[in-house]
């Protein structure tokens, strides 16, 4: 037996062990058990007290970490080594956001001059349109912004310029379009003005199907009303590698951002990909969001094993769901700003460690990817939480709140932290028979109608939760949060030895698109697939005509 696969039987045997213990129990029997499971990393603050583990969960935990490598694998995402293996590329999104002197060394060059050289262009931009200095093809100021892209190229620009709404310019709205559907791009267009709107095309190869298509039907809009090839220059800027398909666009190479083989899509948004968010808070707050992501960094790449918060995170997730066989994570911030943050969350670890076999090719012997979602409380506690609480399926759950709002309501901001923490506390403690018996008695409710409805009020509790909690959101707090859960989600993949910067599970449904398509139109046959394909193509056929 291999040193991991007995790190896995132990982890086993203690997981039979606990099943009869109740969290309550370990919360009556340890008094300071808050105090000695909470971690802190600079102002964000997170309670691991009402997890199902005790020390020994800790120290087996721990030696699975040992076992798998799991600091052998940072070092070496971070020595700039090829841990992408699939792809052959290094992953260096964590120099995106090194703001040390020292060198990030990727194939025997030091990245970090033009991670700069790109940082100071996209300074650049961004002043010259606040200011004012770069104008439409007509001479107007630029009032409005479309990003334009899909999966990593959207999903973490929309989540932080929603979550930083607050520190958003009043004088430069940002519209995002990812969605091939037509209406996406039409209702966005709808109520803005060509002459005042710049487009941002995201696409490292610049061919994205999806992109690619909105791209043209926002050019024809610009053109239609501008007239002038010339505009498209004023007009649009690329998020890009391929100058010569940028360049047929009608994009200006100079107006071309770039990034790198080594900036996997779902961690792009500290790259030119968040050329939007700079654009909507500032420069400086972009900033200020890459300095939350570095400190998240350096705690993770020097903190010991025992103390590390995001492989402490990312072994309880190996834990429940190797097991406990608990196979969804929900992650419900109480803050409206993080709306899209489950969403941008879903990709950042489904697409990571949904994966089948390990590094070597071979099946792997234990399952990975939970499934991730979440919506915002309080709005999640009248929707799901019901199966949270009393379902038959038990759910680890991250709660995530601010102590204070950036609203002037700080009263009912209250109401909403109240409600994340008795959230915790209910899946934790639960309430018995007994307890429910005693307050239906209270009410001087009759024994036969106690006995009919106690039942249905019964909670088991015993339902793991981490709780974030923080002064307050800010963008060096929200750059904390997402590297938090990137090298949590990278611990995960670590032990369970899979790659997690490879997504070849999407091009499958892609490539199979483009086929399909010609034969909507009538102009292939589709003979050679199978029924349910042949007949879904001919209905749409058929009502075409």
């Amino acid at each position: 037996m291999t040193t991991i696969d007995q790190a896995w039987s132990a982890l086993s045997a203690h997981a039979e062990a606990l099943q009869d213990v109740h969290l309550r129990h370990l919360f009556d029997r340890e008094p300071e058990r808050f105090q000695r499971r909470r971690a802190q990393v600079g102002e964000l603050f997170i309670d691991c007290s009402k997890h199902l583990a005790t020390e020994e969960t800790d120290a087996l935990l721990c030696d699975l970490a040992r076992a798998a490598d799991v600091e052998g694998r940072r070092d070496a995402m971070f020595a700039g080594e090829h841990i992408n293996v699939s792809e052959g590329r290094a992953v260096g999104h964590v120099a995106l956001r090194n703001q040390t002197d020292q060198p990030f060394m990727i194939d025997g060059t030091d990245v970090m001059p033009s991670v700069r050289r790109e940082l100071d262009r996209m300074r650049a931009f961004c002043a010259s349109i606040h200011d004012g200095t770069w104008t439409g093809h007509s001479g107007k100021k630029i009032t409005d912004v479309v990003n334009i892209g899909i999966g990593g190229s959207d999903l973490g620009p929309v989540m932080v310029t929603e979550a930083l709404r607050p520190f958003a310019r009043p004088d430069l709205a940002c519209h995002f379009v990812s969605n091939v559907d037509p209406a996406h791009i039409c209702d966005t267009l709808a109520n803005l003005d060509p002459e005042t709107t710049l487009f941002i095309v995201a696409s490292k190869t610049f061919g994205t199907l999806e992109t690619l298509t909105n791209a043209r039907v926002a050019r024809r809009w610009l053109l239609d009303t501008v007239g002038s090839e010339e505009a498209v220059a004023r007009h649009f800027v690329a998020l890009s590698t391929n100058v010569e398909r940028v360049t047929q666009f009608g994009i200006d190479p100079d107006n071309m951002f770039v990034f790198w083989d080594w900036v996997g899509g779902r961690y792009s948004l500290w790259s030119a990909i968040g050329l939007s968010i700079a654009l909507a808070v500032g420069f400086d707050r972009f900033e200020a969001l890459l300095e939350g992501a570095h400190e998240m960094d350096e705690h993770f790449r020097n903190t010991p094993l025992e103390s590390n918060v995001p492989i402490r995170l990312g072994l309880l997730d190996c834990w429940y769901r190797n097991c406990h066989d608990m196979q969804s994570i929900a992650v419900l911030p109480y803050d409206q700003h993080l709306h899209r943050l489950p969403a941008y969350l879903q990709q950042a670890m489904m697409e990571s460690n949904g994966k089948h076999v390990n590094l070597h090719g071979q099946r792997v012997s234990q399952a990975t990817s939970p499934v991730l979602w979440g919506e915002p409380g309080t709005n999640g506690q009248h929707a799901f939480h019901q199966m949270l609480h009393q379902g038959t399926t038990r759910v680890p759950c991250d709660f995530i709140v601010a102590m204070e709002s950036h609203t002037s309501l700080g009263e009912q901001h209250l109401d909403l932290v109240a409600n994340c923490i008795a959230q915790s506390e209910a899946m934790m403690r639960g309430r018995t028979d007994s307890e429910v018996r005693e307050e239906l008695a209270a009410m001087g409710m009759a024994v036969d109608q106690i006995d009919a409805i106690a039942p249905h009020k019964v909670m088991e509790g015993n339902r793991p939760s981490t709780t974030m909690l923080y002064p307050r959101l800010t963008p060096h707090m929200l750059g904390m949060l997402i590297a938090l859960y990137e090298h949590r989600i990278f611990t995960a993949a670590a032990v369970w030895g899979i790659d997690a910067f490879d997504q070849w599970g999407v091009e499958l449904g892609k490539s199979l698109a483009v086929s399909i398509r010609p034969m909507l139109s009538a102009d292939e046959s589709p003979s050679d697939r199978d029924a349910s394909t042949i007949g879904l193509i001919e209905l749409v056929r058929q009502h075409a005509h």
